[in-house]
């Protein structure tokens, strides 16, 4: 299989703070950077500190340093998944992730993004079966996806045609496959989502893996 990590199924949010980016905010410039400052600015705070405790960093990332070995690729966004799905075509794919990535309103439908590239991906042939695996925190918030995973297939429903959907599935869990059951892993910073606080332990992660830039590299976020 192939391992899909999002950033931010580990830099995420806490329960009831209205101005978290899972609500739905789109990938642009200005929320990969200037928006994370303004957060800042609302809390009255001076630096990233300010974020701690309604943007955590959820335990369980250091257990990705379990596929050193493994060929690991790191991007900006699921937007290069496209090259990596092309580079490892019809593979089962799991993805630990906030959100499906399955169907995007915003925008050409036919134009790869962080929010569609899976849905594009079953659609075209490039992915055999596809598994979310919501992080166990979203149990706690009601506005996630993870919270009601059959609320969300139902929302699927009207997005995906039906053989499409059928090659679906959703899952709420902290469980890694073992390293010997994955060909390549493809780790996103995603930085519209995810608190510029945990940036270092995300490259050193990366570092760890040896991981290879595939198109857009992270970013990396100053102070």
């Amino acid at each position: 299989m192939l391992l899909s990590v999002d950033w931010d199924a580990y830099s995420g949010c806490a329960d009831l703070v209205f101005d978290a980016p899972i609500w739905g905010t789109p990938d642009r410039e200005h929320d990969r950077l200037a928006r994370w400052h303004e957060r800042v600015s609302k809390r009255g705070g001076s630096d990233w500190q300010a974020l701690d405790a309604e943007f955590p960093l959820y335990p369980g990332w250091q257990e990705l340093t379990q596929y050193a070995g493994v060929p690991v690729y790191s991007a900006l966004s699921h937007e290069q998944a496209a090259l990596w799905l092309h580079a490892f075509p019809g593979r089962d794919v799991l993805n630990i992730d906030s959100h499906h990535d399955l169907s995007n309103l915003r925008g050409d439908p036919q134009r790869w993004r962080p929010g569609n590239w899976a849905g594009l991906g079953l659609a075209a042939g490039l992915i055999e079966r596809y598994t979310v695996r919501y992080p166990e925190w979203h149990a706690g918030l009601l506005v996630t996806e993870g919270y009601d995973l059959s609320r969300t297939r139902q929302e699927l429903e009207t997005a995906l045609l039906p053989d499409v959907l059928a090659r679906v599935q959703l899952e709420r869990s902290a469980a890694l496959p073992a390293p010997a059951e994955v060909e390549a892993v493809l780790l996103v910073q995603s930085p519209s989502w995810t608190n510029p606080a945990h940036d270092a332990a995300l490259f050193g992660l990366l570092h760890a893996l040896k991981a290879t830039a595939l198109g857009e590299p992270p970013l990396i976020r100053g102070s």
